[in-house]
């Protein structure tokens, strides 16, 4: 991990004042940025989201599903979390923390915006990060890309049709229309160009692909803090007088990260799948694709919204969340281990 990746939250906290003092005292340029939409997509946004998102999709390698028999039990539990657990869950969080015990010290109109940004950041498994994480706790790099390159896939046909669910569930109403543009604009527009470049640059060969990668890391985290920036400077004036809001919001999503690292570690320990693969498929069940959460977020409810401002928290708190996950899993191997042996050594019933 990076200087930089690793002092995200920092360079996070660095946008959200960055963005409030521009939106206190240059107004007339952020709300000419806002008008310029087609069809609910700002323009600036969703070229700055294509930016960040389209390196990381180029780190997926779809060849790599063919890895998926190697570990069927991990994937196994890696799919149960991200797909059965992980969004579900979020929604019950957040129908807990922000309708009824959080209530109170929330703004009443935004009330829907949070449950709904929250379910929107969990709604998707992390895509790039996750290398990151992996590698931090010397998961099997194989296993990590097939479970990505899995996820990847299921997410082009899955992420809407929960949303839409769980939005419903949570009596939140959303056009299937717009939600279907932002699968189309978020995900499966971004993946193709991605893929395509990817194709590209391994028929260069000489490391064309490994060089490319590097240089663009920078400039899609730094498309990431601009639309933070942009996001604030909309969202700074109802912030001023209610910093709290983003510490509330942090409750839920940090008990979602650590709930599910644990359910995906556990139950890979349990099923004898080896450290090596637990720690990808404990750390991908705990961390979310938040680039596309707060893409799809200002698409479909705005700027302004509880929903955006949900999403960016959830920026904010992963990567220190996600350094403890990793320092955990490292330093409980040897718990892990013995567990296994066990499983591993126990009589299978005749």
């Amino acid at each position: 991990m990076s200087r930089f990746e690793r002092y995200l939250s920092v360079w996070v906290l660095s946008c959200i004042v960055a963005g409030i003092a521009l939106g206190q005292w240059a107004p007339a340029p952020v709300q000419a940025i806002g008008r310029l939409s087609v069809a609910q997509v700002n323009l600036p946004v969703g070229l700055l989201i294509w930016a960040m998102i389209i390196p990381m999709l180029v780190k997926v390698d779809f060849a790599a599903l063919g890895e998926v028999r190697r570990h069927v039990r991990g994937i196994g539990v890696t799919l149960l979390v991200n797909w059965l657990v992980k969004p579900f869950s979020m929604a019950f969080l957040a129908w807990l923390f922000i309708r009824h015990l959080f209530a109170r010290w929330l703004p009443a109109a935004e009330l829907d915006g949070y449950v709904a940004g929250l379910i929107l950041l969990a709604a998707a498994p992390c895509t790039a990060m996750v290398f990151v994480w992996s590698r931090l706790s010397d998961g099997d790099p194989l296993f990590t890309l097939s479970q990505v390159a899995l996820n990847d896939t299921i997410m082009m046909f899955a992420f809407a049709p929960i949303v839409g669910l769980l939005l419903g569930l949570s009596a939140i109403t959303v056009p299937w229309s717009t939600l279907a543009t932002s699968v189309v604009l978020y995900i499966l527009v971004p993946l193709l160009l991605a893929q395509g470049l990817r194709r590209a640059l391994v028929r260069r060969g000489g490391g064309a692909l490994g060089a490319a990668l590097a240089r663009s890391g920078p400039w899609s985290i730094g498309a990431l803090l601009l639309t933070l920036v942009l996001l604030f400077a909309f969202q700074g004036g109802a912030l001023v007088g209610q910093p709290r809001i983003i510490a509330l919001l942090a409750v839920p999503i940090l008990l979602q990260v650590f709930l599910n690292a644990a359910l995906a570690y556990g139950l890979n320990r349990a099923v004898g799948e080896s450290h090596r693969v637990a720690c990808p498929s404990a750390l991908i069940g705990a961390s979310n694709f938040f680039e596309l959460a707060v893409a799809a977020a200002i698409s479909l409810f705005g700027f302004r919204s509880g929903a955006a401002l949900a999403t960016v928290v959830g920026v904010l708190v992963e990567v220190p969340a996600m350094l403890l996950v990793v320092r955990i899993v490292n330093r409980t191997q040897g718990w892990y281990e013995r567990g296994r042996t066990r499983t591993l050594a126990a009589p299978s019933p005749s």
